[in-house]
C-alpha cells in the first residue's frame, strides 16, 4: 500500500465559474486559477501523484504553459490516472475534505463523487467527499477562499 496527501486553496473572485470535483455550481463567484481551479480535483491530483511519488500537480501541469490555461480540471485527474496504469498502481481509495463558508455543497458530493470515481475508472464506493465550514475564521470561513484536502492510497498490481 503507497499514500500520499493533496492540499489546494484558491481565492473567490467575480467573473468566474465555480467548479468543485468536476460540477459546476450555480453561486455568484468562482476560484481563480490557470485552470478552472478546481481546488477538490486538484487535491486529489495531489495525492495520488503523492502515494506513487510522482512529484506533484504543479510539475506535471505547470500555470506557466499555456496550454492548461482554462482547462477543465478532469483532464488533469484523467492524465494522473493514466500514470498510474502505466505504472500499475491501482487506486484503492480517495477521501476528500472541502473547506467551504458557502456555497453549501449538500447533494452535490454525490456528484462529485460519481465523477472521481469514473475518472480514476473505480468504484464510487472507493471515494468519499465530505465537506465543512470554518465557522467563519480565516479567510475561508469570510467566504473568501476554498480549499480542499485529500488523501489517497494505491495498491501495486505489480
Amino acid at each position: 500500500m503507497r499514500f500520499g496527501i493533496g492540499y489546494d486553496i484558491h481565492k473567490l473572485v467575480e467573473n468566474r465559474r465555480l467548479v468543485l470535483g468536476g460540477v459546476e455550481f450555480d453561486y455568484h463567484r468562482g476560484l481563480l486559477g490557470h485552470s478552472d481551479a478546481d481546488v477538490v480535483l486538484h487535491a486529489v491530483c495531489d495525492a495520488l501523484l503523492g502515494a506513487a511519488a510522482l512529484g506533484d500537480i504543479g510539475e506535471h501541469f505547470p500555470d506557466t504553459d499555456q496550454k492548461w490555461k482554462g482547462v477543465s480540471s478532469k483532464v488533469f485527474l484523467v492524465k494522473v490516472a493514466d500514470l498510474l496504469k502505466e505504472r500499475q498502481y491501482k487506486v484503492n481509495n480517495v477521501d476528500v475534505m472541502i473547506l467551504a463558508q458557502k456555497p453549501k455543497l449538500g447533494q452535490k458530493k454525490l456528484e462529485m463523487k460519481k465523477n472521481i470515481a469514473e475518472w480514476l475508472c473505480v468504484d464510487a464506493g472507493r471515494v468519499n467527499i465530505k465537506a465543512t465550514t470554518m465557522e467563519g475564521i480565516d479567510a475561508i470561513g469570510r467566504g473568501e477562499a476554498i480549499a480542499a484536502q485529500a488523501i489517497a492510497s494505491l495498491c501495486e498490481e505489480r
